[in-house]
């Protein structure tokens, strides 16, 4: 019996609610909740809420047939003047919503209205996803970009694509090239390239403006690796509770961000078939859609087989790693394994570095490894560099070594 199943078979509000005019409904939503396998007090904070949300609607003599999500809103609004909203709230009525709606009793979500700018964005990204085969992640990366763009440049909106000219696209791109780092301006200028290349090709602008953007510099290995010591890096992972297990969970990532140099989205898209235990590797989804076969340590599949065996929460789900509280999914994203990484190296008292994230992992693992006579050939190999140059970077922090390749000052000690 799970946790849900337990709290609902002696919940005196469960049967309060199932007693009452929604009864049936009620019980379909406690059937969801069950699926979804929340914890006791989870289940308990998601049938108060709705049984409130229901008070709300008969004082104010609605019916639930009309309840959708704007009238949600409003009662969200209501209690948060009172302040009694607490973070899963909102989940709590989307799931309602969702039961509701499998049921029949409310009208199906309303289809949100396209704008034009949103037609056109749209439009945009069907174009480099067909052009240029860009992925729709990389697509997304360019939007907030466009859309800064067009706030400033074309106020009026789509109607004004036409009218940008020449002198304006400089002026923008003079105006905030400094806003952030020279790689962060050279991206800036490679999505409005992509942007504005698509205007000329499909007619909405005259002019061919790409050619106009003024190129960024920076200094190929201008700047030095962050990286981390190996008794730092060990101070990290001893600082994980390995009795808990979240402890356990965040242990085993850490592992293969330290040990096998993984990038954040590498071990977030990791699932339970990629893993093959007979021949201790692991089948990697690296960048650029590509599929690596790595070997596995002994102590990341130790790691990873505590994990399973006393820690990963029961589902569906065939991610390897999942989330601590319900709904028990994989991770969305990549940023649930940065913000692991910068949680760790918090507690391990770990500060004043650049990159506080999963990266500076990767980083170290390598110049680890350099200090321990590997080439840059070897390091490459490991971390899957697909250009020299990328790996070269690692040369720099060897600082004993390069100074057996300086000249004597004249005069002076070498």
């Amino acid at each position: 019996m799970t946790n849900t199943e337990e709290y609902l078979s002696g919940s005196r509000l469960f049967r309060r609610l199932r007693s009452g005019t929604h009864g049936h409904l009620v019980e379909l939503y406690a059937a969801r909740l069950v699926e979804v396998g929340l914890a006791r007090h989870g289940t308990w904070r998601s049938l108060n809420v709705v049984g409130n949300l229901l008070a709300w609607m008969a004082s104010h003599r609605t019916r639930l047939s009309n309840l959708d999500e704007r009238m949600v809103e409003r009662y969200l609004r209501h209690q948060r003047a009172k302040q009694t909203i607490q973070l899963d709230d909102q989940a709590a009525l989307k799931r309602w919503l969702l039961t509701l709606r499998a049921a029949g009793t409310i009208a199906p979500a309303s289809i949100p209205v396209c704008t034009p700018q949103e037609q056109i964005f749209a439009e945009f990204g069907d174009y480099l996803q067909a052009e240029r085969g860009l992925t729709a992640k990389t697509i997304a990366h360019h939007l907030p970009t466009i859309r800064r763009f067009l706030f400033e440049v074309c106020p009026a909106g789509v109607s004004d694509l036409v009218k940008i000219r020449r002198d304006e696209v400089i002026r923008y791109v003079e105006c905030h090239a400094q806003d952030w780092s020279p790689k962060s301006a050279k991206a800036m200028c490679w999505s409005l390239r992509a942007f504005l290349r698509y205007l000329h090709h499909t007619g909405l602008n005259p002019h061919a403006l790409a050619g106009c953007l003024p190129s960024i510099r920076q200094w190929t290995l201008a700047s030095l690796p962050t990286y981390l010591s190996a008794a730092q890096v060990q101070t990290v992972l001893d600082g994980c509770d390995r009795a808990s297990a979240v402890g356990r969970r965040d242990f085993a990532i850490l592992l293969m961000l330290s040990k096998l140099g993984l990038r954040a989205n590498e071990v977030a898209t990791l699932t339970l078939d990629d893993i093959d235990w007979r021949a201790g590797e692991m089948l990697v989804c690296a960048k650029g859609r590509q599929r690596a076969r790595m070997p596995m340590a002994s102590d990341v599949g130790a790691g990873i087989a505590a994990y399973l065996q006393d820690g990963r929460p029961k589902s569906s789900c065939r991610q390897l790693f999942l989330r601590s509280l319900a709904p028990h999914t994989g991770f969305a994203s990549a940023s649930a394994i940065t913000m692991i990484a910068k949680a760790a190296l918090e507690r391990a008292g770990i500060q004043g570095y650049a990159h506080q994230g999963a990266h500076i992992f990767r980083h170290s693992l390598a110049t680890e490894l350099l200090r321990s006579s590997a080439t840059l050939s070897e390091i490459g190999q490991l971390l899957r560099h697909k250009s020299h140059d990328t790996t070269r970077i690692y040369a720099k922090v060897d600082i004993e070594a390069l100074r057996t390749l300086s000249l004597p000052w004249p005069g002076g000690a070498q």
